[in-house]
Formats: structure tokens, C-alpha cells, sequence
């Protein structure tokens, strides 16, 4: 019963918190004030920013191969486009349920067993992770003082680290159960994570580390460059100083990890990240929109193209 419930929820909840902040920031900027900046925009820049987003995809499409191949798989390029094309276009489903998708197709067309697929993509998480923090770091050191004066009104310190605490305690109690198991779910799960170690430790194991990091390292570049030049289209927000890009682009980034492809949350997140450097509130709110609804017309379009031709480029599978 439980199970019945909390499938729903994943994509029920994520969705009002999106409708909500949504119905929030129109309520302060009516859509029909934004609706002009979409007909003024330059759409070459537009145009411009989806080809850094399609050239991103197609190098962690190509950069997974580099994670399986030290575990004896060489997955086809086309099928790991495919999966990873699924895998953006189910986020709008269920949040951060794409990584799942995108093991269960290499699963099932190229014989990677799922757990392994799985942790492949951990791994990749990890050194995107490493890379997002270099972005934030980089930020930091822009905007230090403004940004610590904004974390200290709004977070209590003490509250955080004792959350943190907590929260390894308890994990490593949990893996200290697991470490003991010797039959039922508890092995079912020690079993899987140790698949998962074996996907997630492949990266040290890698013949060609250093073309994993230069993907890794070209796939967020081209994310800046998409956010970066798409702001161009929307001539109020020129000249936009780059803390408040590396602010906005991270700030829309985590709205779209937390929800379902950041509907109507991105566009606010951006509002609120461009709006702390003084930009002006329309036209970022209308940038936001423009930014993500190219976003997702590249997500749609090319997600439902991988879902038809999956099947067909595999027929024998």
C-alpha cells in the first residue's frame, strides 16, 4: 500500500511545489508582461545556447564509454545518446529518476547489468559533483563577501552542522548492518551496492583518465556557454557581471535536480539569483522562461525521438 502511495508522490509533490512557485511569481510579474522580451528576443543566441546544450549531451553520452570499458562493455554511441536523451526526458516524470532509466536501457540493449550501469553513473554524478564545486568555489572567491553576508541571514551554522552529524551517524549505522548481512534484503542490498562500488571505483581503473576529465570539464562548459549566451538574447540583461552568471546558472541547475525538469521553478530561481545583483526583475524573470523553455523543446523533442528509435535501431533485442 505504501509502495502504491509513494510512487505517485515522487511526481505529484515536486509538481505542486513547482505549480506553487509558480502561481507565486506570476502573481508578482503576470506572464503578459513577459511575453514581449520572447518576441524581442535574439533567437541566433537562443539557437547559439542549444547547440552548447546538444554538444554537452552527446560528450556524456560518449564520456560514459570510458566508464564501462575498464569492466568489459563497449556500449554502441548511438544507444548511449539514446539513453541518455530518455533519461533527461523522464526528469520530467520523477525527479533524478533518469539515472534509473538510463541504466535499465544499457540493461536492456547493450547487456550491462543494471547495478554496474548504475554505478557507472554514480561515478559520473561524483566528478560532475567535483566540477559544480569548482563552479561554486569559483563564485565564492567573485563574490565572497556578498555571498557570505547573504548564508549568514538566512542559515543558522550551528543547525547545519549538527544536521550533518546526524546524518553520518546514522549512515554509518546503516552500513554497518549491511556489512553484516548474510541473507534477505539486507544481502539483496549488499549485493547491490557492491555492484555499485564496482561501477562507481571503474573511473580509477580507466585506461583513458585523461579524456574522461577533458569530457567532464567540456560537458560544463558548454552548460556556462548554453546559460551565458542565451542571457544575450534579452538585450536589458547585456553586461551582466560573471558572479551573477556562475549565481544564476547554478541556481537553475539545483531547481532542476529538485523538480520535475524545473517547471516553473527554474524561471523563479533565476529571477531570485539575477535580482540579488540588481538586474531588473522582468526581463530575468523572462530570460528565465526563454532559457527553459528551449531547454525543454531540445529535452522533448530529441527524449521522444530516443524513446521511438530505441526499439528500431535494436530490433533484435
Amino acid at each position: 500500500m505504501k509502495k502504491q502511495f509513494s510512487k505517485p508522490l515522487k511526481f505529484i509533490l515536486p509538481l505542486v511545489f513547482g505549480v506553487a512557485i509558480g502561481w507565486y511569481s506570476f502573481s508578482k510579474i503576470p506572464f503578459q508582461e513577459i511575453t514581449p522580451y520572447f518576441k524581442r528576443a535574439n533567437y541566433a543566441w537562443v539557437i547559439l545556447g542549444l547547440f552548447f546544450g546538444l554538444l554537452s549531451h552527446l560528450s556524456r553520452a560518449y564520456r560514459w564509454k570510458f566508464m564501462l570499458e575498464p569492466m568489459g562493455y563497449k556500449p554502441r554511441f548511438h544507444n548511449s545518446v539514446m539513453a541518455v536523451f530518455t533519461a533527461y526526458l523522464t526528469n520530467f516524470g520523477i525527479p533524478r529518476s533518469g539515472e534509473v532509466m538510463r541504466a535499465a536501457v544499457f540493461a536492456n540493449y547493450e547487456n550491462v547489468p543494471f547495478e554496474k550501469g548504475f554505478g557507472t553513473i554514480v561515478a559520473e554524478r561524483v566528478a560532475d559533483l567535483l566540477v559544480l564545486l569548482l563552479i561554486i568555489l569559483t563564485t565564492l572567491f567573485l563574490q565572497y563577501d556578498f555571498i557570505k553576508d547573504l548564508l549568514v541571514k538566512n542559515f543558522n551554522p550551528t543547525t547545519l552542522v549538527l544536521g550533518l552529524l546526524g546524518l553520518l551517524v546514522m549512515g554509518a549505522v546503516f552500513f554497518m548492518m549491511i556489512a553484516k548481512a548474510k541473507s534477505g534484503l539486507p544481502l539483496k542490498i549488499k549485493h547491490f551496492i557492491t555492484g555499485i562500488l564496482e561501477g562507481a571505483t571503474s573511473i580509477f581503473r580507466m585506461k583513458k583518465k585523461w579524456a574522461f576529465i577533458f569530457h567532464t570539464l567540456f560537458i560544463w562548459l558548454m552548460y556556462v556557454l548554453m546559460f551565458y549566451v542565451t542571457l544575450l538574447a534579452v538585450p536589458e540583461l547585456h553586461n551582466v557581471p560573471m558572479a551573477a552568471v556562475l549565481v544564476g546558472f547554478i541556481a537553475g541547475g539545483l531547481s532542476i535536480a529538485a523538480t520535475n525538469g524545473g517547471v516553473f521553478v527554474y524561471p523563479a530561481a533565476i529571477l531570485g539569483a539575477l535580482t540579488l545583483f540588481g538586474l531588473p526583475e522582468t526581463p530575468s524573470f523572462a530570460f528565465g522562461w526563454i532559457m527553459w523553455t528551449a531547454q525543454t523543446a531540445l529535452i522533448i523533442i530529441f527524449g521522444a525521438l530516443s524513446f521511438v528509435l530505441l526499439p528500431i535501431f535494436n530490433r533484435g533485442k
